[in-house]
């Protein structure tokens, strides 16, 4: 399983980052009345047990967006403890993930471990037994589903999904520069487009690499955005009031229409932002 879903993430990651970039956004507003922005920051999220089932072995989630109980598409938080092992499961939902902190492994109970460290991606297929772990000091991921609710089952209950498992590596990840997408304009920032929803809605995932001293915009303009800090520490200007948030590690920033995102970089490092959104952004410095 692991090697399979090392070439199919390639595979893809490839073509998704080569296929769609191109589609036209017309970067004429520089205000929006009535702005839906919020932000979300890590120190407002709310821990809990992921599985509390397993009592105080079980990981915590803090739910970012959505409701992960409910049946609706969510975003949470995963944290682990260092030397994590889960027993064979299953889950009744698709979902994918970002490793944030730490060392994760995420596949068949038989595969040898293959450890993701931050900024790497994967998913699990529903119905499908696997083994997630962790390693570090502190290890956190960041999960997404479509709809919940997200469920932990024993693997008497595994069914097949027709779907494959991908575990692709920060250090494989495909990045594209703004003389290969329109998507970024004036920019030394660089974008990854990691997977596409099948049934033509125009829901994707996609990774994105401010440079170090960033200081522009990213305007979105669907109704579905949501944006996660991976790495590095971001400053995020409110609309209409201008007060600045500052966004580390885990913290969120979301808009539910046609939006601009006003953020700005201090330190001397970049930041990787994983985005969920139904239509095209624009970075713009």
């Amino acid at each position: 399983m692991k090697v399979i879903g090392i070439y199919i993430c390639l595979f893809f990651g490839l073509i998704l980052s080569c296929k769609n970039p191109k589609n036209e956004i017309k970067y004429t507003i520089e205000t929006i009345e009535n702005p839906t922005n919020r932000v979300v920051l890590s120190s407002e999220i709310v821990w809990e047990k992921l599985n509390p089932a397993r009592g105080d072995q079980s990981p915590k989630a803090g739910t970012i967006w959505g409701d992960r109980k409910g049946t609706v598409a969510t975003g949470f938080l995963a944290k682990f403890v260092d030397g994590f092992s889960s027993p064979p499961h299953i889950h009744n939902v698709t979902y994918r993930a970002v490793v944030i902190k730490g060392m994760i492994h995420n596949d068949d109970e038989n595969a040898p471990n293959m450890w993701m460290q931050p900024g790497s991606f994967w998913s699990q297929p529903k119905g499908q037994s696997h083994i997630t772990s962790a390693k570090g000091e502190e290890n956190i991921a960041y999960v997404e589903i479509d709809y919940g609710p997200y469920l932990v089952k024993p693997t008497d209950e595994a069914f097949e999904s027709k779907e494959y498992p991908v575990n692709i590596d920060a250090s494989n990840i495909v990045w594209l520069t703004k003389d290969k997408t329109n998507w970024i304009e004036d920019s030394k920032a660089t974008i990854s487009f990691l997977w596409e929803s099948k049934k033509n809605d125009g829901l994707q995932g996609i990774f994105v690499k401010l440079p170090k001293n960033f200081d522009g915009k990213i305007t979105s303009t669907g109704n579905i955005f949501h944006a996660i800090v991976i790495k590095g520490n971001l400053k995020y200007v409110m609309p209409t009031t201008d007060e600045v948030k500052m966004l580390d590690v885990g913290s969120y920033f979301t808009a539910s229409n046609r939006a601009i995102h006003d953020l700005f970089i201090e330190e001397n490092e970049g930041v990787l932002l994983y985005i969920r959104t139904n239509d095209a952004i624009k970075i713009v410095e």
